[in-house]
């Protein structure tokens, strides 16, 4: 009779199984208490990092977009899209994500 091997499984640590289940959650919950209000007349609009000033102001203003304030981080703006397509318009220019201002106005105002 041959003698059985044992079959060894790489496992990974159980902590990574609650770190993404913790992970997934925060996103989840930011997600939805973030997001901008459909219709919300003033949004602040997360663009690219890695843009300039001068080419964060010049994608809002193309989409004919209001800028009402900067942040303490220099690629969110609180801008007032135009009522016409304002949010599409200003992901079409590179806007990320619309976020509700007043979710995260006590984290970067200036």
């Amino acid at each position: 009779m041959e003698r059985s091997q044992p079959v060894t499984t790489s496992r990974w640590p159980a902590w990574v199984n609650a770190t993404g289940l913790l992970i997934a959650s925060f996103v989840g919950v930011a997600t939805l208490s973030l997001q901008a209000r459909p219709g919300a007349e003033i949004v602040a609009v997360a663009f690219p990092p890695w843009w300039s000033a001068q080419r964060i102001f010049a994608a809002a203003a193309s989409a004919d977009a209001a800028i009402v304030r900067t942040t303490a981080i220099p690629s969110i703006l609180v801008v007032e899209p135009d009522h016409d397509q304002g949010l599409m318009r200003l992901r079409e220019a590179g806007a990320w994500l619309a976020i509700d201002p007043q979710a995260i106005a006590a984290c970067l105002t200036k």
